[in-house]
């Protein structure tokens, strides 16, 4: 259904460490880096769409968040949720929203909210049971 995400910046360097790290808590690898172009994109190892792309706007106006807009990253476990979570915090994400249970969407739903550094909303969500 989707083909692509793109996710405008304003600062590229920047950006790029945040969901490098970011990407990675979730197993996601670097399908392209530009510098040059300041725009970079990751995919699933096992599938070559969705990307998840940021960059500067290609209209050289600045990138602004969208109010009521959200990108939810699928995570494979819970411990990767708190991990990504924890991860964004760190480089210098504003929390949404903790890691935790929402049963209020399922009883299952694992998740964390967070705006990047130019203030997009993420979340990193599992849907998974605990394993018995």
């Amino acid at each position: 259904m989707i083909s692509h995400v793109f996710v405008g910046v304003n600062d590229f360097p920047a950006a790029l460490v945040f969901y490098s790290a970011v990407t990675r808590e979730l197993g996601l690898i670097l399908k392209f880096s530009e510098p040059d172009k300041s725009w970079a994109g990751w995919v699933a190892p096992d599938a070559p769409r969705p990307i998840f792309v940021i960059g500067k706007p290609y209209d050289g106006n600045t990138a602004t968040a969208g109010n009521g807009q959200m990108i939810a990253f699928l995570a494979p476990t819970r411990a990767a949720v708190d991990r990504t979570y924890a991860k964004a915090l760190s480089l210098g994400g504003r929390c949404d929203g903790p890691p935790g249970l929402r049963p209020h969407y399922h009883p299952d739903y694992y998740g964390a909210y967070f705006s990047d550094i130019d203030g997009n909303k993420l979340c990193v969500c599992c849907h998974d049971p605990i394993p018995a």
